[in-house]
């Protein structure tokens, strides 16, 4: 079915619309989940700040024991070069710590009891060394041993452990997010680049189907350019046989309405000739008429009146049905069309169903094609063709065989269809295939009543219809009319107009 303009920009909105709504909702995704991973990883390399730095700690409060343990117990001052670097770097790491974790509520809590027991660890240290420094090796070796220093970095290594134990939960977590919320953002990639190539598919779809449809109207342009000539052609040709059947049209009138005329005016003259024979004889006042006024005077009374008043009666009443035959085709000519839809169908079996009776008494049938279209045109016009048609095929049908009448139907394209009416009557001869059609004419014996007026009437009917009747006939063989008729009167009505 061809794309109209206001479909064509209907689609082509819809699935610009679709298409923004999905770049749009492709970009949000896209933003919230690089949102999602940058604000992740921030998390981590924070976390990752405060396990670093917790551990840090950890290592140099253990490298601090290890120069008192050593100093301690060999009394050498080259292990107290590890302790005095340790005991340096002790604040530096515990305040970088305290700075990280300061970002992590639950991190913070612990880090007053964290700098509690790394004061008291210093403490513990400074007691031992400075006794060794003193000479009191005993009391330091003492010191030691009471395990004070040993317990305190026990408690620093689980609430230190457990600092870096949860930061690395946090970053496996973090981690955990990360890769998902870079799976998501590929598969939203992916989505969205299959979601806008199917838009984009579509409008293609749309614009190529519109190109076509465009290319084809182009082509049946062009293809109606070619063929104006051809149609103006027809026209004049068209107009042509118009012309001529007018001018036939007015030769048989003038001729057929001239000849009742010319009789009226001889018999008027006979009536007048009689006239005078009985004036002789009734106004005679001077002397008695004579015998053969008389006799003439009778004569004209009994025989020539009444013969004379006959011709003129007769005259003038073929003159009166040949003037209503002509009002009957001048009204139908100037009768508005209905345009309606009109099944071919139903009415030929409407027709039919009215002349069934008269069928049936010579055990005749009527057979009608199934496929017999629908068409847009005038109802009571071609209830009126068909009628004729079949009242024409009951008159003349033939004594030696049962009627047999079938309607058929083809589709010619363009042209409209053809519709066969084909009877078994007697049949028309080739040289009276056209003057069926002409007013007041008619083929064969004139056996049969009827003023040649009905096939007339049938052609005048379908012309005003955009179609034509043609006949195809034999004598003794039957006799087909073949009509054509366009699909849609409206469409002729309208090139008609234009």
């Amino acid at each position: 079915m061809p794309i109209s303009n206001a479909a064509f920009v209907r689609s082509t909105i819809i699935l610009l619309i679709a298409g923004m709504i999905l770049l749009l909702g492709i970009v949000g995704t896209s933003l919230w989940l690089v949102s999602k991973v940058q604000t992740n990883f921030a998390e981590l390399v924070d976390v990752r700040e405060v396990r670093s730095a917790a551990s840090d700690l950890l290592s140099t409060l253990k490298d601090a024991e290890t120069g008192q343990r050593g100093f301690i117990i060999t009394g050498e001052a080259s292990f107290r070069t590890p302790y005095d670097d340790a005991l340096k770097a002790v604040a530096k790491r515990q305040r970088v710590l305290e700075e990280k974790a300061s970002r992590f509520a639950h991190y913070a809590e612990s880090m007053p009891d964290i700098g509690r027991l790394v004061s008291e660890k210093l403490v513990e240290l400074a007691g031992t060394v400075e006794a060794m420094e003193q000479g009191r090796a005993a009391d330091a070796v003492a010191q030691v041993k009471t395990d004070r220093g040993r317990l305190i970095m026990d408690q620093l290594r689980t609430r230190l452990g457990d600092i870096m134990a949860d930061a690395d939960r946090r970053l496996h977590e973090s981690i955990i997010d990360m890769l998902w919320s870079a799976g998501a953002l590929q598969w939203t990639t992916v989505i969205g680049a299959i979601a806008i190539i199917g838009v984009l598919g579509g409008a293609a779809v749309i614009v190529a189907q519109y190109t076509r449809d465009i290319v084809v109207a182009r082509r049946e342009v062009e293809t109606l350019n070619a063929t104006l000539e051809k149609r103006v052609d027809e026209r004049t040709e068209e107009l042509i046989r118009a012309n001529q059947e007018v001018q036939r049209f007015a030769y048989i009138v003038t001729h057929d309405l001239r000849a009742p005329l010319v009789n009226i005016m001889g018999f008027t003259s006979e009536l007048q000739a009689s006239l005078a024979s009985i004036q002789n004889y009734v106004l005679a006042d001077e002397k008695p008429p004579s015998v053969d006024d008389i006799l003439e005077a009778r004569r004209a009374a009994s025989e020539d009146l009444p013969e004379a008043i006959g011709f003129i009666r007769s005259s003038t009443k073929k003159m009166d049905g040949l003037i209503n035959a002509i009002l009957k085709i001048s009204r139908d000519g100037r009768r508005e069309l209905k345009i309606e839809r009109v099944d071919i169908k139903a009415l030929i079996e409407t027709g039919a169903a009215a002349v069934n009776h008269q069928i049936g008494e010579s055990d005749g049938e009527i057979t009608i094609d199934e496929k017999l279209p629908t068409v847009i045109s005038d109802r009571l016009s071609l209830e009126q063709v068909f009628g004729n048609l079949f009242d024409n095929a009951i008159k003349y049908q033939s004594p030696d065989r049962p009627l047999r009448i079938s309607v058929s139907a083809r589709n010619a394209g363009r042209a409209g269809f053809y519709i066969e009416f084909t009877d078994n009557g007697r049949g028309i001869a080739p040289e009276d295939h056209e003057r069926v059609f002409e007013l007041f004419r008619r083929s064969g014996a004139q056996n049969k009543p009827g003023e040649g007026i009905g096939l007339a009437h049938v052609r005048s009917l379908m012309r005003n219809l955009g179609g034509d009747i043609v006949v195809r006939s034999e004598l003794g063989q039957g006799t087909t009319f073949v009509l054509r008729l366009p699909p849609d009167l409206s469409k002729v009505v309208r090139s008609m107009q234009a």
